[in-house]
């Protein structure tokens, strides 16, 4: 990484979002500099010690950072920036712009640099959040709610939503969608005749659909029966059941206690 000055007790505010975090990498780039910290303005708690700068998301730079990484350094370091930002980690935006700093410096060759902590933590929170969205998409169950309207709610410590939702899409194209982020509360909407348009919205904490058509609660009563049946009381080994699928999954599994 070229030599940048370390804004010492600096703290850079964004709104959050992926273009907003691009803008600080622009400006970063642009002035060579770094601060001590990059944390969303509504996450930050204030401190008398230390400066806070609010950076606003510019579109236009966000863009040419976007170009940037994908001509200059390469598509796996944008993804793995990506994926990396969509992970719960506190402390993920500050790696992110050092990991993409130096890129800009050394090229693809980024990607395998493993002993530089930055680029070891982007790449760990990649595989992260890339883990849960794949386990997710095998767990999440959908409910008919009426007329070809069918629900799912999940609880993801990451924040993918849009992941899980485009694989629904994918895999029923001719269903109509509402996957519900619990802990975010946020709504993936997906209508089958607008074929690939989709919405994520915010949603009220209390928001949730409970009311399902008879034909589905018969069925969620015939899936626990069968689960019941075949499974063998003297076999039964809950350890290595979370082992499979993590506790923290099991509230939103029908046939789960």
């Amino acid at each position: 990484m070229l030599p940048l000055k370390i804004l010492e007790n600096t703290v850079y505010l964004y709104d959050g979002s992926f273009d907003g975090l691009l803008s600080i990498v622009f400006d970063c780039y642009t002035t060579q500099t770094l601060p001590f910290q990059i944390v969303p303005f509504q996450n930050y708690i204030p401190n008398l010690l230390e400066t806070t700068c609010f950076i606003e998301t510019n579109e236009i730079k966000a863009k040419r950072i976007w170009n940037g990484i994908y001509k200059n350094i390469s598509y796996t370091a944008l993804y793995d920036c990506y994926y990396a930002f969509l992970s719960n980690y506190l402390k993920k935006e500050l790696a992110i712009v050092q990991y993409l700093l130096h890129g800009f410096t050394v090229g693809p060759s980024i990607c395998h640099q493993l002993a530089l902590d930055y680029v070891i933590k982007v790449t760990k929170l990649r595989k992260n959040v890339f883990g849960e969205a794949h386990r997710l998409k095998g767990l999440v169950r959908l409910c008919e709610v009426q007329n070809n309207l069918w629900y799912a709610c999940i609880h993801p410590d990451n924040h993918v939503i849009e992941q899980v939702g485009h694989f629904l899409m994918e895999r029923f194209p001719t269903q109509n969608l509402i996957l519900h982020d619990k802990n975010r509360n946020l709504v993936f909407l997906y209508y089958a005749k607008n074929k690939n348009n989709y919405e994520i919205a915010q949603v009220p904490e209390n928001f949730a659909v409970t009311q399902f058509c008879e034909e589905e609660l018969a069925f969620q009563k015939l899936w626990k029966t069968f689960f019941n049946t075949i499974a063998i009381k003297e076999r039964s080994n809950k350890r290595l059941q979370m082992q499979f699928i993590p506790k923290k999954y099991w509230k939103d599994l029908i046939e789960m206690p």
